[in-house]
């Protein structure tokens, strides 16, 4: 597998990988008033069947993060891309932040994801920056569990954050 920072030629390419999921868990949301506080909860719950998810749409975003220099990181084999990691660092709040880490279906659950997150928390630390943080979709079990293993906690969440409805749920992790 070899890694390395896009180019426009690879940026179709990245586009193309299919960032749907299939997920039996959710991350289910309960709020409500308790004296003069507000309780939330969030607790693990499964689906009775499996649900697949299409990832949210975003497309020319991608041509902007590369025009302004975002980091884009492409891992291919065989000039097949593989998957891909779109991140952007903003040095006056000390943090790198994650905008899309795809990997194509075929090919999760190899290594991919890992290895690109290692990398783009290495470009992180050479900026000298504290901390990761990204945001998936309440419904993204599988990116969940991840980010989970990969050293991230939940840190909030945004309930407007997707066009969909669906729950924006923030996770960091220290540098």
């Amino acid at each position: 597998m070899h890694i390395y920072r896009a180019d426009f030629r690879d940026l179709a390419a990245c586009l193309a990988l299919d960032g749907s999921y299939e997920t039996d868990h959710v991350w289910q949301i309960t709020q409500h008033a308790e004296d003069d506080q507000v309780v939330t909860r969030f607790r693990t719950v499964r689906l009775p069947r499996t649900m697949r998810v299409r990832y949210p749409s975003w497309g020319e975003a991608l041509l902007a993060h590369q025009e302004r220099g975002d980091l884009i990181l492409v891992a291919a084999e065989a000039s097949e891309v593989r998957g891909y990691l779109n991140q952007e660092a903003q040095p006056d709040q000390g943090i790198a932040w994650i905008h899309h880490l795809i990997v194509a279906p075929a090919h999760r659950r190899q290594g991919i994801g890992a290895a690109l997150l290692g990398r783009g928390i290495q470009q992180a630390r050479t900026h000298g920056l504290g901390h990761i943080m990204t945001v998936v979709q309440s419904k993204n079990y599988p990116a969940i569990q991840f980010l989970q293993r990969s050293g991230f906690s939940f840190c909030g969440y945004n309930e407007q954050f997707y066009r969909n409805q669906d729950i924006g749920l923030y996770f960091v992790r220290g540098l």
